[in-house]
C-alpha cells in the first residue's frame, strides 16, 4: 500500500496543475461540467454498489478519464478527508494552477499587475468568492499559501461558481514565502485594514484611492475573517489600504473587501 500511495505521489508532483476533490456529487458534477478537466478518478476497492457511482464510472468512460481503483486507506491519503470523500477523489486539470517558481520563471510583469494574496483565510466560502471576484475583476493571480488557509476543495469550488477554472491560481506553503517571493519580484505589498490610522509607521490611502496611487505592479494581502492581517504581513507592507465605514460598522466581510479591491 505505502509502494501504491508513493508511486501515485511521485506522478501527481509532476503535474503543478492538479487540484484533488472528493465526494461523490462533487466528482460527479466534476465530470458533467464541459469547463472541467477530470484528469483521473480514484475509488475504493470497498465501495458498494450505488447508482451514482454507476453514472460516474460511465462519464468517465465516455469522456476517457483513467479510473484508479485502490485501497480505502490510500485514497484517504489521497483525499486527506477519509471521513467525507465517500470512497471517491478526481484530480482535476487547471490550466491556471501554479507554483510560485513556475509563475515566475514565466512572468513578464506591467506597471497594471495585481494580485491579491489570502492572509490565513479559513472559510472555503470566503475562498471561493475572492477567487470569482478576482477572476471577474481580471486580477492578474490569487495567491494562496497552504498553511492556514483554506483547502482548495469542492466548498471553494461551488462558491467560486467555476471561477477557479478560469483565474490564476499561485499556491505555496506559507505566507512569509509568498510575500518575500513578491517583493523580490519589485510587486509592491499592500495590506488591507478596515479603518485608518491603525499602523501609524506605515503608509494609507483609501481604497478609492487605489488607482491613482498604486503606479506600479502590487499584490494586496487579505487578512483572516477574525484576526486580520497577520503581524508578518504588516511588517513586509509598503503602504496599507483602507475603507472608510459609517454608522459604526467596524469591519466588512474579507470576500467583500476583496471584491472592492478587485475593482478599484
Amino acid at each position: 500500500m505505502k509502494l501504491e500511495l508513493n508511486t501515485y505521489l511521485q506522478k501527481k508532483n509532476k503535474y503543478d496543475g492538479m487540484l484533488t476533490i472528493y465526494g461523490r456529487k462533487p466528482v460527479l458534477e466534476a465530470l458533467q461540467d464541459p469547463s472541467i478537466s477530470v484528469a483521473k478518478i480514484h475509488l475504493a476497492h470497498s465501495n458498494k454498489p450505488a447508482t451514482i457511482l454507476s453514472n460516474i464510472e460511465k462519464l468517465a468512460i465516455s469522456q476517457n478519464v483513467e479510473l484508479n481503483w485502490i485501497d480505502k486507506r490510500v485514497l484517504s491519503r489521497i483525499s486527506r478527508n477519509s471521513k467525507q470523500d465517500q470512497g471517491i477523489a478526481a484530480d482535476l486539470a487547471l490550466a491556471n494552477y501554479f507554483t510560485l517558481d513556475d509563475f515566475f520563471n514565466q512572468y513578464l510583469g506591467t506597471s497594471n499587475d495585481r494580485f491579491l494574496i489570502l492572509d490565513s483565510v479559513t472559510n472555503p466560502q470566503n475562498v471561493g468568492m475572492i477567487i470569482r471576484s478576482a477572476a471577474a475583476a481580471g486580477i492578474t493571480a490569487v495567491v494562496i499559501p497552504k498553511q492556514g488557509t483554506a483547502e482548495l476543495g469542492p466548498l471553494v469550488i461551488k462558491a467560486s461558481a467555476g471561477a477557479i477554472f478560469k483565474c490564476p491560481i499561485i499556491r505555496c506553503e506559507s505566507l512569509i514565502e509568498a510575500l518575500s517571493t513578491l517583493s523580490d519580484h519589485k510587486i509592491s505589498l499592500a495590506t488591507l485594514n478596515a479603518r485608518s490610522n491603525i499602523h501609524g509607521n506605515t503608509k494609507e490611502i483609501a481604497y478609492r484611492e487605489i488607482r491613482e496611487n498604486c503606479r506600479q505592479a502590487t499584490a494586496f494581502v487579505l487578512g483572516n475573517e477574525t484576526d486580520g492581517i497577520s503581524d508578518a504581513a504588516q511588517r513586509k507592507a509598503d503602504f496599507s489600504v483602507y475603507i472608510p465605514m459609517k454608522n459604526g460598522v467596524e469591519s466588512l466581510n474579507v470576500a467583500i473587501t476583496a471584491a472592492l479591491i478587485a475593482f478599484a
